[in-house]
């Protein structure tokens, strides 16, 4: 049952060479790789003016248009600097891969770990603000909004696991509605005041100003608006998902996004200063703008759904990017080697489920609430765009090849406004919040060195020298004994003990006394079984099962040499449906762990199968 449910949900299994039918051309790749940044404008806006609104008032509208012309600059910069990314770097990894090859491992990791922050933020924050714009269009749904995001979330884990071309086709054309029809939205919004002659008026009660323009007020603003620009860099780390020529096809995709946000950003912003929306905790600003142009029709809930339905496929693109993040992390031994894995569907399955969970913990943590999660998002990506520039910038210096000082220019230009605006985002939202991901980062690139140390060690010790040859064996002077625990005579046991005759005749049947009752039965059936095995008996008074085999089996009592080896064979049954292992101890499990650790003991566990009636 669990099998064929699993398939239902998540399809057959996908052969290895089937993995170049999984990769997506243009038009797939505009939408599964650039969501995250197209969908960022249906809540950038709205960022901007909740910063300025109460304390500017009306003219806040100026401002937000000057912050969102400053964002759109910025937008370019990047996009150009990353263009030399994707020609540089083929293979994807991005940020990662540009700082760990140009400026050192550790800005590498700093990288690594800014970005997989904000990839797991990204699928917290868009399926919270999907979720935003459904309670908008039904308000009565507010109160269950958690529950919503992490059903979202696991919808989107669900068709993530299907593998890419299955999951672009799931989540790609939803995109392209939401952008034509935000567009479609934008320009009759803007006919409608400009030829038809329609006067807007805000429909809730605009702030009095309370104070003027400064600069500190400004660069907030600014910052706020930047989740903008989050999803950039997912182009450039998912080139190996193209189809071929993929370098090309991915910055076809860079200049298609950086036209698309453009023009939707630019527009809603314009659209906001035309019909004064308010940000407001029960509406978003998108809602207002929207309802102001198409009134409560058939259109107004199309720009609803598509909003809803974008805000949380840009999670598509952390689906798409962190996976192959890690698995080139763990490629390099800085985090556990299971991310490499392929799945069924040949998308790295565990770097997905992982994205989930930790996605689920953040809309719970956080209430659902995307105004308290936005403070944590950007912060990563632009520390993550500063070290991928600067390294960049490094790689043209050093080689002087072709037109180097051109592609310097470019990339030392993207160094100093990332890090200007990783500054600014990182004061400005520092006390809301920023300072968990300056926390975070650390530690997760503390925790990485620790893992490539234990790698490390683990094969410098397994490394096998030529000189190093198989022992030779005489069994004649080295014995082989094999050591039976038991607790209770019965199959399982049998089958266990049948084993043990076809590898030694030096068997011995062990058992650990914690109750005597128990143990007197056990013994008198020994002996009514009489098979001509001998029977150890000790007494354990504090319960403990390992101790007294162990101290067994190093004391003078047991005959077993320095050179001998001791085989210990452990009977367990197995039962066939997943929740049949509560029911049981799993004494054998425990036994084998333990003594897994001891030097001197071989551990061979024999399954003995339980049939469901």
């Amino acid at each position: 049952m669990e099998l064929k449910l699993g398939k239902f949900l998540i399809g057959k299994t996908l052969k290895t060479d089937e993995l170049k039918n999984e990769k997506f051309n243009v038009f797939w790749g505009l939408p599964i790789l650039s969501s995250d940044a197209i969908s960022s404008v249906a809540y950038a806006g709205e960022a901007i003016l909740l910063i300025l609104i109460s304390t500017m008032g009306a003219a806040s509208y100026k401002y937000m248009f000057y912050a969102t012309l400053c964002i759109v600059i910025l937008m370019f910069i990047l996009v150009f600097s990353y263009r030399q990314t994707i020609d540089s770097y083929p293979d994807g990894g991005g940020s990662y891969i540009v700082a760990k090859d140009n400026l050192g491992t550790i800005p590498g990791l700093v990288a690594g770990a800014a970005l997989s922050i904000d990839y797991v933020l990204t699928v917290a924050v868009s399926t919270c603000a999907g979720t935003a714009a459904i309670t908008s269009a039904v308000p009565s749904l507010i109160q269950h909004k958690v529950l919503i995001t992490i059903a979202l979330i696991i919808i989107m884990t669900i068709g993530n696991l299907r593998g890419i071309r299955e999951s672009s086709r799931i989540f790609g054309i939803p995109t392209y509605v939401f952008i034509f029809a935000v567009i479609g939205m934008i320009i009759y919004g803007i006919i409608k005041v400009h030829v038809l002659g329609y006067t807007p008026t805000a429909q809730y009660v605009i702030p009095k100003g309370t104070g003027n323009m400064t600069i500190g007020l400004f660069l907030t603003a600014f910052a706020s608006g930047c989740t903008a620009l989050t999803g950039i860099e997912a182009v450039s780390n998912g080139i190996p998902n193209f189809k071929e020529p993929s370098q090309k096809n991915a910055k076809i995709v860079l200049e298609l996004l950086a036209l698309t946000i453009f023009v939707v950003f630019g527009g809603l912003s314009y659209l906001a200063t035309l019909y004064h929306a308010v940000p407001r905790a029960d509406v978003t600003v998108l809602a207002q703008i929207a309802v102001q142009v198409f009134g409560k029709n058939f259109f107004f809930y199309l720009i609803q759904i598509t909003t809803a339905i974008i805000l949380i496929m840009a999670a598509n693109t952390a689906y798409s990017g962190l996976p192959l993040l890690l698995a080139l992390m763990a490629k390099d031994g800085f985090i556990p080697r299971q991310f490499t894995k392929r799945g069924k569907r040949l998308g790295f399955s565990n770097g997905i489920i992982l994205i989930a969970v930790f996605a689920c913990i953040l809309v719970i943590a956080f209430k659902g609430d995307t105004n308290l999660l936005l403070p944590l998002y950007a912060v990563g990506v632009f520390i993550s765009f500063t070290l991928s520039q600067s390294g960049m910038f490094l790689k043209w210096v050093r080689s002087k090849q072709g037109a180097w000082r051109h592609k310097a220019f470019i990339n030392g230009l993207g160094v100093m406004v990332s890090l200007g605006t990783a500054l600014i985002i990182g004061v400005t939202r520092f006390k809301h919040g920023a300072w968990i991901v300056c926390i975070v980062v650390p530690a997760l690139v503390l925790l990485m060195t620790k893992i490539k140390r234990h790698y490390t060690l683990v094969a410098n010790q397994l490394k096998l020298n030529v000189d190093q040859r198989p022992k030779e064996i005489n069994f004649a002077e080295q014995k082989r004994y094999v050591i039976l625990p038991i607790d209770t005579l019965n199959k399982a046991f049998l089958k266990a003990l049948n084993y043990a005759r076809t590898i030694s005749d030096e068997i011995i049947v062990f058992h650990v006394s914690v109750d005597d009752a128990a143990t007197a039965k056990l013994i008198k059936r020994w002996e009514q079984y009489n098979v001509g095995i001998p029977i150890i008996i000790k007494k354990s008074p504090y319960r403990n099962i390992v101790t007294p085999l162990v101290k067994f089996i190093e004391s003078e009592e047991y005959a077993a040499g320095p050179r001998d080896t001791v085989t210990v064979i452990m009977p367990q049954f197995v039962v066939q449906k997943w929740w049949g292992n509560i029911l049981h101890n799993q004494t054998a499990l425990f036994i084998k762990t333990m003594l897994l650790k001891r030097r001197n003991i071989a551990m061979i566990t024999v399954p003995y199968i339980i049939e469901e009636q």
